[in-house]
């Protein structure tokens, strides 16, 4: 298996360039908990990374639009990961003895690209038989970002309320046997309440409370292998994201500059689920000559990554008429910065 998730997020961002490397299923070699420590830990990091990016970029004025006004912006989140996070303390995940490593560390998705070699030992057949795999290694993360791209749509409404949309429309990629989609659905609404302080109303300054949810689903198609230590047939990994926002934000508007910031919480979740034939490969030890004997090997069940915490964003917009350039940097578990344009009228 040659190819990582981040093929479907490099389409939106042209940055990230994946590598030959093992694929993460030859992880399932492992015992079904020791394959689940590692998997977790493998992927914590870009999950997180996502959750943080998607629940960032949400707004670039606290201003709603009049009834009826609109505005559509194209942008990006990226949210760093921190560079503790590039490696898995091995020791650390309570692994079983059947899996032992050359290393005390080994990397995390956005970890160098050199996975640890793994050594599984395991009693089948009434026989003991080991199988020797690599670990894994890192994304090409530029600066350790993980991207979140979007178009949005915001729409005024009646009692200063502002409606919006953003999407990935659904992405279908296939590359030899690889088939793999990406997409990306959110709804947020903004309330402003600059009327709530009086006299508030008749300076540049606004003030709004924003709530927003996105979810995001990516599939990976894992092309059919029959070499190696895993065999692999119609095996597929589903990533289902979920975030959401709450936010009090402010904006000082001006006719060309806007400052703008909010403080809030933001919390989500998401999930890995594996699908199709595991085969592992062993090989039997203590005799001669050792013989190969293939097992169907047990997928984990129960993926589950989560974010949450309270998030401080500072920003400002440049607005050229109705063509608007705008850039945030928000302070939250994995600090995000957001840069996009917008086209807005009323």
């Amino acid at each position: 298996m040659k190819k990582h998730i981040l093929i479907l997020i490099s389409v939106f961002t042209l940055s990230v360039q994946t590598k030959a490397q093992n694929g993460f299923e030859n992880i399932l070699l492992a015992d079904v908990n020791d394959s689940q420590k590692l998997l977790e830990a493998y992927f914590a990091p870009g999950m997180e990374g996502f959750i943080n990016a998607m629940n960032s970029g949400w707004y670039h004025t606290a201003k709603v639009h009049k009834k009826l006004g609109f505005d559509i912006s194209i942008g990006a989140s990226g949210a760093q990961i921190p560079s503790k996070n590039d490696l898995i303390n091995i020791s650390a995940l309570g692994l079983s003895s059947k899996l032992t490593s050359n290393a005390p560390t080994t990397p995390s998705f956005s970890g160098p690209e050199n996975g640890a070699q793994f050594t599984v030992t395991r009693n089948i057949q009434g026989q003991n038989v080991e199988a020797n795999f690599q670990a894994p290694g890192g994304e090409s993360l530029p600066a350790n970002l993980v991207p979140a791209p979007s178009v949005q749509i915001g729409v005024g409404l009646p009692w200063k309320l502002e409606a919006m949309v953003r999407f990935v429309p659904n992405i279908n990629f296939e590359e030899s046997q690889d088939e793999s989609s990406l997409n990306m659905f959110g709804l947020g609404l903004k309330k402003e309440i600059t009327d709530w302080f009086g006299p508030m109303d008749k300076t540049p300054l606004h003030v709004s409370i924003l709530a927003a949810y996105t979810s995001m689903k990516v599939s990976y198609g894992i092309a059919d292998v029959n070499s190696g230590p895993i065999e692999t047939e119609n095996a597929l990994a589903e990533f289902d994201l979920n975030a959401f926002t709450l936010q009090a934000i402010a904006s000082l508007n001006f006719p060309i500059i806007n400052v703008y910031g909010g403080i809030g919480y933001n919390n989500g979740s998401s999930s890995l689920k594996m699908s199709g034939t595991y085969t592992g490969v062993f090989q039997t030890v203590g005799g001669s000559p050792n013989v190969t004997i293939r097992e169907n090997l047990v997928i984990p069940s129960n993926f589950d990554f989560k974010s949450n915490g309270m998030a401080a964003t500072i920003g400002a917009r440049l607005s050229l008429g109705f063509f608007k350039i705008y850039g945030s940097y928000a302070l939250q578990e994995y600090n995000t910065a957001n840069l996009g344009i917008a086209f807005s009228l009323r």
